[in-house]
């Protein structure tokens, strides 16, 4: 089963209460097996309209990941998220076909 994965790309207005975000969120990431991939850092923006902050995490499956965001622990992160800041999300899943040759 391919796994799941959170795309995110951020603005944040609120520093100090996007805190208060993330630790929500924690019990939701945790109790759907959740891994940080990228959280924030450094970024190189080559084309197209950027955000401040970009998060990739990892699930199991794309149902977990669609899971974890409909989970109530989540969901009630999620409204103080919209509250201190701008996102776009996106689930996808993972890819586990062929890969180019390496050289």
């Amino acid at each position: 089963m391919p796994k799941g994965y959170w795309i995110a790309r951020v603005d944040v207005r609120e520093p100090d209460r996007y805190k208060e975000y993330v630790a929500g969120a924690s019990a939701a990431f945790e109790k759907f097996r959740a891994r940080y991939l990228v959280r924030g850092g450094p970024m190189h923006s080559l084309e197209g309209r950027s955000r401040a902050r970009n998060v990739v995490i990892e699930f199991p499956s794309v149902e977990d990941a669609l899971a974890c965001y409909h989970s109530p622990e989540y969901q009630a992160a999620r409204e103080i998220r919209a509250a201190v800041a701008e996102a776009e999300l996106v689930i996808v899943e993972g890819y586990t076909g062929p890969q180019p040759a390496e050289s």
